[in-house]
């Protein structure tokens, strides 16, 4: 499995009902994420909740993540 679709994964299960999109290389990444689940959330709550599924590949000196350089948290239009 790809670095970027073990981020996607990861970012799937934590937040209901979402859509990744995860572009970059090496260990740099930029994110667009999609849920209903960011309705009514400021934007530091959303960030949050996509930082803390990605915390296990953000953790210590060797993670093969090593920054997100743009996330876009949305939610879904009717």
């Amino acid at each position: 499995m790809s670095l970027e679709d073990q981020i996607r994964s990861a970012v799937e299960q934590a937040v209901p009902d979402s859509t990744v999109e995860v572009t970059g290389n090496g260990s740099h990444f930029s994110l667009r994420v999609t849920s209903p689940d960011f309705a009514g959330k400021k934007t530091l709550e959303k960030q949050r909740m996509v930082y803390g599924a990605l915390k296990e590949l953000m953790a210590g000196s060797n993670a093969p993540v090593h920054a997100i350089d743009s996330l876009e948290t949305l939610v879904p239009e009717n």
